[in-house]
């Protein structure tokens, strides 16, 4: 016996999710005339595990551009890798040397 109330069949709906990915930031190095190659060379390897060649090939960039893209990723990991290239310290190879390189991050072409 029914009761006049009409049952509906159950529908499948699938949600789609989508994980919102945050754009990359580059960190770019800047020349300073202050730091020598060597200095460079080991920042990056220490930093961002750069082998040498690398980074010697990075380090004339930085020299003969001004300024060279040392990495991409989060922007909280530029954020971070940017404070730790401005914590590294003065270049003991240069007596004028006062302090560390400077970096800036920047999004991501």
């Amino acid at each position: 016996m029914s009761d006049g109330t009409a049952v509906l069949p159950e529908i499948e709906t699938e949600e789609e999710t989508r994980t919102k990915r945050q754009p990359p930031y580059n960190v770019i190095l800047l020349n300073d005339d202050d730091h020598t190659y060597e200095y460079v060379i080991l920042m990056l390897k220490e930093l961002f595990a750069i082998p040498e060649q690398k980074g010697f090939e990075l380090a004339r960039m930085v020299d003969e551009k001004g300024r060279a893209i040392v990495c991409t990723t989060s922007r909280e990991r530029a954020e971070l890798k940017q404070e730790q290239i401005h914590a590294y310290g003065p270049d003991p190879r240069l007596e004028r040397c006062k302090g560390s390189m400077y970096a800036e991050i920047e999004p991501a072409e």
